[in-house]
């Protein structure tokens, strides 16, 4: 009887295991780390669910960032406690270790990126969300251009008028973008704006400052908006996660301006910090289901909402988030709904 309970109590907690934690059938046992690879790519040649990657990880604190993956690198996959587990073998005389679910705040260059940068770079490093139209009016502005110009260019002066502050020598033009709404609330959500350049205060007078354009990647306009940079560090190496609290959202807008969304393209969301969304966070796309005419009955009939995609969400605001879509069954669209995975 004793052994019948102890045998039924382990097939019980190999079930859980395995719920925990699904390998793909066809699973490697070991797998090297090359150049161009990503996490979310590694994840999915082990895991039915990419998201779940950190489950596999066990950690160790003695070794400083472990669970940074490098070109060189070997995984293994071992058993521990009846649990699959990864092993990390370092390339480059690094040791063997085993790899920590602790989330990475600063990037390192060489370490694999989450997912392909050169999709979001632009996102990570130039656009932002201004969570309201009071903010995006009260900041700096471009009030005139040297020797009465119109527009600039880099390598020009140009004067900006406002409240700047004393210990921010630069700062980002911006331009008015798109002003998001939710469909639904109807409340106002943000205002994309658009990067234009970078400016270096030269000089000040009361609040007017003297600008040198370090860099623009379109021509500086007269009333374009001066903002300090964000407080933020640019990290490439969050960990693919599920979201701690239940998202029903929206993607509302393609800021590349596509109508048809595919793989690797950044859409905006209307879900945000206070939703509960972190970077790292996946979420499953949904096409929304259409409203067709029942022929037998006469009556509309609304065809169920389809699970088209996955998607990672890369930068939170406080109402808003860019994603990058990273698996598209079919063609996206704006209005697609965004769930839990």
């Amino acid at each position: 009887m004793r052994k019948s309970l102890l045998a039924l109590l382990l097939v019980a907690v190999g079930g859980i295991a395995q719920a925990a934690v699904q390998l793909k059938d066809d699973h490697p046992q070991r797998y090297t780390v090359v150049k161009g690879d990503t996490l979310w790519g590694i994840s999915g040649r082990f895991l039915k669910e990419p998201w779940k990657w950190p489950e596999l990880w066990h950690a160790n604190p003695q070794i400083e960032n472990p669970h940074l993956i490098y070109p060189g690198d070997s995984l293994s996959l071992v058993y521990i406690d009846g649990q699959p587990r990864l092993v990390l073998n370092r390339g480059a005389s690094r040791g063997t270790i085993k790899l920590s679910p602790t989330v990475r705040t600063t990037p390192m260059a060489d370490a694999i990126p989450t997912i392909p940068l050169e999709a979001i770079n632009s996102f990570l490093l130039s656009n932002r969300i201004v969570d309201s139209e009071e903010q995006f009016k009260g900041a700096p502005y471009i009030v005139a251009g040297n020797a009465e110009r119109v527009v600039s260019g880099a390598g020009d002066r140009v004067y900006g008028r406002g409240a700047f502050a004393e210990d921010i020598p630069v700062y980002g033009i911006f331009r008015q973008g798109k002003s998001y709404v939710d469909p639904d609330s109807g409340e106002f959500l943000g205002i994309n704006a658009d990067d234009v350049g970078t400016a270096e205060i030269v000089e000040r007078e009361g609040d007017i400052a003297t600008l040198q354009l370090s860099r623009t990647s379109q021509e500086v306009r007269l009333g374009d908006r001066l903002f300090a940079s964000e407080e933020r560090s640019v990290n490439s190496t969050f960990m693919p996660s599920a979201p701690a609290s239940e998202i029903d959202g929206l993607i509302i807008d393609v800021p590349r301006g596509v109508t048809q969304i595919g793989q690797f393209d950044v859409v905006t969301l209307n879900k945000g910090r206070r939703d509960g969304l972190q970077d790292g966070n996946v979420l499953a796309v949904y096409k929304t289901g259409e409203t067709v005419r029942d022929r037998v009955t006469g009556e509309n009939v609304k065809i169920p909402d389809e699970r088209s995609g996955l998607l990672m969400v890369f930068r939170t605001y406080e109402k808003l988030s860019y994603g990058l879509v990273l698996q598209a069954t079919r063609s996206l669209a704006v209005r697609d709904k965004i769930r839990n995975p």
